[in-house]
């Protein structure tokens, strides 16, 4: 696998580069931790040794201010790339972006996400865009349904499908605090199949693992396993298999076999994605030879 910046030992694959994004906000508040306490993680990952896999720091807009609050304290080295996540209403979005273009020393918006209702159409998807300046990009999340029924499946990939033809991004949760929150290894395929047809970029939250762990409860989906089914969804391969796969050895020779330009179509289309509880999976990466 291609690696940037060969010259530097430190320097991380471009296959894992600022990939992985610190969502520890998005936790419920009662078990979340403090701003303080995120944003010295974020900032003692982002400028150490592996700082090229960190990828933004997420905040929901109602915690903007206590986010800012702790930047101004830390005095960061250089401004923080921001998604913004919508929960308190879109029209929270324009005063949210005022705050952070105005401390540009601290903040830098790349993405502002939002959640779609279920009959996500065209008009909704030009009212975000209304909300989004031109150089951030519009994260939308078109919600799963809660069972397995066919209809409900197709209109859920019918929403997938309008959010990526319209430009926006569209989202993939694939954990959260209830069972429901993580999607069958079927949708997840689905789901690839989609975007990959649609070429467009999406983003994946909640991944706990690198690799999938065989005997989780409901069992969680890992990075690895989500690139590899990337990569195989791209060439017709078999997606399924690498979903469901908890060999972190195989998985990582694959990922190490990719060629440059399967690299680059990886990434065109996982263009981020979030893991908690521990934001940024170093050491597992590196103890499978994926990171020096």
């Amino acid at each position: 696998m291609t690696t940037a910046a060969g010259a530097d030992p430190w320097a991380i694959p471009p296959l894992f580069s600022q990939l992985v994004d610190d969502t520890s906000l998005l936790q419920p508040r009662s078990v979340a931790p403090g701003v303080d306490a995120v944003v010295s993680r974020y900032l003692s990952a982002r400028d150490g040794r592996y700082g090229g896999l960190v990828g933004q720091l997420v905040c929901p807009v109602s915690r903007l201010p206590a986010l800012v609050q702790e930047l101004a304290r830390s005095v960061p080295s250089r401004p923080v790339d921001v998604s913004l996540v919508v929960d308190t209403g879109l029209g929270a979005v324009p005063k949210a972006l005022s705050t952070v273009f105005s401390r540009s020393s601290l903040l830098t918006p790349r993405t502002v996400e939002t959640a779609a209702p279920p009959d996500v159409d065209a008009v909704w998807l030009e009212r975000v865009s209304e909300f989004v300046p031109e150089d951030v990009v519009a994260v939308v999340e078109p919600r799963r349904p809660a069972g397995t029924d066919a209809e409900d499946m197709k209109a859920w990939l019918d929403a997938v499908r309008r959010v990526a033809e319209h430009g926006c991004a569209p989202k993939l949760r694939c954990g959260g605090p209830r069972p429901s929150d993580v999607p069958s290894v079927t949708e997840v395929e689905e789901f690839l199949r989609v975007v990959v047809d649609a070429g467009r970029p999406f983003i994946a939250l909640g991944l706990h693992e690198a690799v999938r762990r065989e005997h989780d409860n409901p069992q969680r989906h890992g990075i690895l396993n989500l690139i590899v089914g990337v990569a195989r969804a791209i060439d017709g391969g078999d997606v399924r298999e690498a979903l469901e796969s908890s060999d972190g050895r195989a998985l990582a020779r694959e990922i190490s076999n990719l060629s440059e330009n399967a690299v680059k179509g990886v990434r065109r289309l996982l263009s981020r994605c979030g893991a908690d509880p521990e934001p940024v999976p170093a050491a597992q990466l590196a103890g499978l030879g994926l990171l020096a």
